[in-house]
């Protein structure tokens, strides 16, 4: 299978992807254009926000950037699902604390635009709280949920982590962990069915609720991500939980969650 049919490929499988490539850089619009038109009606991108935004400005005086990534990006159409800023762990040569880091967060949360789904992911576990919730919340901003090592998981948070009518889970695992076993990417190697029954009970519960729901899995959570969500659908089944969506060539709702 040549590169370029590797999209259209995954959409046959998988009703929508996370973009990690435009965190690095700001795609061209033919780029995104090729994106839309090789997969079909009702497949969803999440995309990542730029790193000039989130590391190398941290927020401050970038604009340009921002208008920039957004102008690029509208090219997906109605294709085009959340857009996630995605936060490094700040140390306090950054942020003496959390409260400064809110005193630059809040203003830039203000200018977005609210023609599109924002989900925010911080890497500093101690400046995740109730109030930090209700911030998002205000702005209909969802707080991404993570698996990894040193982040907590739902059942750990004192606090409503749903900020949104819409949320995004991503199962990012232990990246050193894993790297230490493989790098092909090929088979699970890593026994997670105890996290993922549980992150199941956790996303039933949030369906329940009218949520939608945009997950993802990576390489490290437990070897092979495409394993990571059949094992997950394979437990969601077994519990007797209502069907999910499956991709089908038309009318497919951007999650494998129903609506």
């Amino acid at each position: 299978m040549r590169p370029a049919e590797y999209l259209s490929f995954y959409a046959e499988h998988f009703q929508t992807v996370e973009v990690d490539s435009t965190f690095y850089a700001c795609p061209s619009v033919q780029t995104v254009r090729n994106w839309a038109a090789r997969t079909p009606e009702g497949f969803t991108f999440a995309v990542k926000g730029p790193q000039a935004v989130t590391h190398e400005k941290a927020l401050a005086g970038c604009d340009a950037e921002l208008a920039e990534f957004l102008k690029t990006i509208d090219f997906l159409g109605t294709k085009l699902g959340p857009i996630v800023f995605q936060f490094p762990f700040f140390n306090k040569s950054a942020f003496q604390d959390r409260h400064e880091f809110l005193d630059r967060l809040v203003p830039f949360l203000a200018k977005l635009p609210n023609s599109y789904k924002f989900a925010l992911e911080i890497r500093n576990r101690t400046w995740l709280d109730a109030e930090f919730a209700s911030l998002l919340r205000d702005r209909s901003i969802a707080l991404v949920l993570q698996d990894r090592s040193w982040m907590p998981n739902p059942a750990e948070l004192k606090f409503d982590p749903i900020t949104a009518g819409w949320t995004y889970i991503r199962w990012l695992g232990d990246r050193k962990t894993i790297e230490e076993q493989t790098m092909t990417w090929d088979k699970a190697i890593i026994d997670r069915s105890a996290e993922l029954s549980s992150w199941v009970d956790f996303c039933y519960q949030v369906r329940k609720r009218g949520v939608l729901i945009y997950a993802f899995a990576n390489n490290h959570f437990s070897g092979h991500a495409p394993a990571t969500i059949e094992q997950f659908r394979g437990i969601w089944q077994e519990k007797g939980f209502p069907p999910l969506n499956t991709p089908r060539p038309a009318n497919r709702q951007p999650s494998l969650f129903p609506a």
